[in-house]
């Protein structure tokens, strides 16, 4: 037992209750709150608070035990055993709650918590395609991208991934990272040090522009296999390119096969290369390293009426049929490329039962 303790030593939060009946330490903070809030909820706290503790040794009253974790991740846990964990409008702050309040109630057993912050990591990483596009779609306006308003820096997801065993979460938080510029990821994410995993603290460096924050980086295995994965997606991407859209061919049904060989189909197929061409080579602007997007912007460039032949706006002259058979191998391409991205980030299949709210495959770093 440590020697005990001098309440003038510690500080103190809005969870210091007059008729609370236990006292938590954590690091220099102080907490009263009462017994039975916790042992309601965790077997672990049950079994902590069952030792017994002689008269002498208590303090302010309470019997007492220290807690080896974060104070600011005990004070998240607090509020969401007193008043709730919710969420009215996401954004990417809410992941201070989140990660603190899923870190402990792992290690202290707090199942509906745990699987409250599970749900919510899931809709902002999501281990389907339809959840990934539903994803993009919410924070798209317009012509505007904003992830970052929502979600916070995938390099932090990622980490806390590594630190909780969240193997379901990590394909999509990587390949969020690898869209950035190989510079940015090589810089890594500026954050406040409230929403640091464990294992972020160990390599976060002081940000020289703002004292209050740091900058948290990958380790060297971590970011070879950031870069990696980008480069398989460029590649998957340019197999898509030579595969189904480099002389491909026109429908069976072709309206246009009578008018020069379909001149018209073969020559939207033509300008719709091209397009993605420029997003393999990084000649697009913003996100040109998201092989799910470029694919998804080829099917919507059969119906864009906003293209110019020189004199006014018009639309691409392929007929229905081509049009469909294209759109139906973009969609097996964007279903295969989904399923590859753990490949593409050195991770491989390990069929166990999924950390997951829902029962998935998870995933393991593939030995070099």
């Amino acid at each position: 037992m440590p020697a005990h303790p001098n309440l003038q030593h510690f500080r103190t939060t809005d969870f210091w209750f007059a008729d609370g009946n236990i006292i938590l330490l954590v690091q220099d903070v102080a907490f009263k709150v009462h017994r039975g809030q916790l042992v309601r909820h965790s077997d672990i706290f049950h079994d902590m608070f069952s030792l017994p503790q002689p008269v002498a040794d208590m303090v302010d009253g309470c019997p007492w035990v220290q807690l080896h974790d974060d104070p600011g991740d005990v004070l998240h846990l607090l509020r969401a055993l007193y008043d709730g964990l919710y969420f009215t409008k996401p954004t990417s702050g809410d992941f201070c709650a989140v990660s603190a309040v899923l870190r402990l109630s792992t290690k202290y057993l707090i199942e509906h918590l745990r699987l409250r912050c599970l749900v919510r990591l899931e809709a902002d990483w999501p281990t389907t395609l339809g959840g990934w596009d539903s994803r993009e779609h919410q924070v798209t306006a317009g012509t505007r991208y904003c992830p970052r308003e929502q979600f916070p820096h995938p390099i932090l997801v990622v980490q806390l991934c590594q630190e909780l065993g969240l193997d379901n979460i990590l394909p999509s938080a990587l390949y969020d990272l690898s869209r950035y510029g190989p510079r940015k990821i090589a810089a890594g994410a500026t954050t406040v040090p409230a929403l640091l995993s464990r294992r972020s603290r160990a390599i976060a460096l002081a940000d020289p522009i703002d004292p209050k924050s740091v900058i948290v980086r990958l380790d060297l295995p971590d970011l070879q296999a950031v870069f990696r994965g980008r480069e398989h997606g460029q590649r998957f991407l340019a197999a898509f390119i030579e595969q189904e859209l480099s002389g491909r061919s026109i429908s069976e049904n072709c309206a246009n096969q009578h008018h020069a060989n379909g001149h018209y189909c073969r020559e939207s197929y033509y300008f719709i290369m091209l397009n993605l061409l420029r997003a393999v080579g990084g000649i697009a602007t913003g996100r040109d390293a998201d092989p799910l997007f470029s694919l998804l912007q080829a099917v919507e460039m059969l119906s864009r009426t906003d293209f110019s032949d020189g004199t006014r706006h018009c639309g691409l002259k392929i007929c229905a049929s081509c049009k469909e058979d294209f759109s139906l191998a973009v969609a097996k391409a964007r279903q295969d490329a989904w399923e590859q991205i753990p490949t593409w980030f050195g991770l491989q299949a390990k069929g166990l039962p999924s950390t997951s709210v829902s029962t998935r495959m998870e995933w393991e770093p593939i030995q070099a």
